[in-house]
């Protein structure tokens, strides 16, 4: 078992890696801080920007800040060092007021989170940005995916005691009603009822659903009667029931599409590293043909001989390896 003294000096030693590859000429040892860094686990990351602070007198996150948007590996790095909820509040800023407003990725945080932490993350985001996540939705967002993610947002509050399977039923019963019975669907009644129960409970409506009417309630999403409504609410939904088959979905057709799959890659293996990865990783296998990691090798060993390119990915093959 490691004693405090050696552990204490194996993280000022992954300071020091950290300090002579991103402060100063920038030529530390990078292979060597990728071999590092992907070993070590949440809680250690915390005591490594801890030590940072007291070794150098620098904020580790802000040092990486002010250079990840020109070196892929600072970029790796300082999501993975970076609190889960300040980490997604950040997300959903950039993606709100980047160069284009990213629909795809606020769907991707906001239908795949918890009750639990989309409360923290509006909290870390109320903190860091002095706004309100649903005012710059409302004020950003166009068309039908505002209100079903501001449908989403508004249930998170409601995060807390057990699900309760006699109300799930009900609650089935009134979807159906609501989606299948009339010549028209009442989406009134339905985004009302997702408003008022937590993300675990919608889960469990949604298999209450499946049990008494033989298909899965996003199945009939996708029928003409639902439109163009019905598919924003098939996404959601989806990320909402099966993160890990939704998350492959999205890596699917970032590789389907031949575009530039780099920053879709990073963000979703490190912040589903710890919590389906697995699952999402051999969705993608059986869907695709390929692995995480061989589309992490395409995307990242082919852009233009750039070594700052190489290493981001081996930092991401190295985080698969010890998840």
């Amino acid at each position: 078992m490691e004693s405090s003294m050696q552990a204490s000096r194996k993280y000022e030693l992954d300071c020091q890696y950290l300090n002579s590859c991103f402060l100063g000429n920038g030529e530390g040892n990078r292979q060597k801080l990728v071999e590092t860094l992907t070993s070590r686990d949440s809680q250690e990351l915390k005591l490594i920007h801890q030590t940072f602070r007291a070794l150098y007198n620098q904020d580790l996150h802000h040092v990486l800040s002010t250079i990840r948007h020109n070196d892929e590996l600072a970029n790796a790095v300082y999501l993975r060092m970076s609190e889960p909820q300040e980490r997604d509040a950040e997300i959903i800023r950039e993606a709100l007021f980047g160069r284009r407003v990213n629909v795809n990725t606020l769907v991707e945080v906001v239908s795949t989170r918890s009750s639990t932490e989309l409360h923290s993350i509006k909290q870390a985001y109320r903190f860091r940005y002095n706004s309100e996540i649903e005012q710059d939705m409302a004020h950003t967002i166009s068309a039908t995916f505002k209100e079903i993610l501001l449908t989403i947002l508004k249930s998170s509050p409601k995060y807390g005691g057990r699900i309760d399977t006699s109300m799930a039923m009900c609650d089935a019963k009134t979807l159906y009603e609501a989606m299948e019975t009339g010549n028209s669907v009442d989406w009134k009644t339905i985004t009302s009822l997702l408003t008022q129960r937590n993300t675990p409970q919608i889960k469990s409506i949604l298999s209450a659903y499946k049990e008494l009417y033989g298909h899965e309630f996003s199945k009939f999403l996708k029928s003409n009667k639902c439109g163009k409504f019905g598919t924003e609410m098939r996404m959601v939904i989806q990320g909402i029931q099966f993160p890990g088959k939704f998350f492959a979905k999205q890596l699917r057709g970032a590789l389907q599409s031949g575009g530039d799959g780099r920053e879709i890659l990073t963000r979703v293996v490190i912040t589903r590293l710890e919590i389906d990865v697995r699952e999402m990783s051999n969705v993608f296998a059986v869907k695709t043909g390929w692995s995480l990691g061989n589309f992490v090798r395409r995307e990242f060993n082919s852009a233009g001989g750039d070594k700052g390119y190489d290493f981001a990915g081996e930092f991401l093959l190295g985080l698969l390896r010890h998840c």
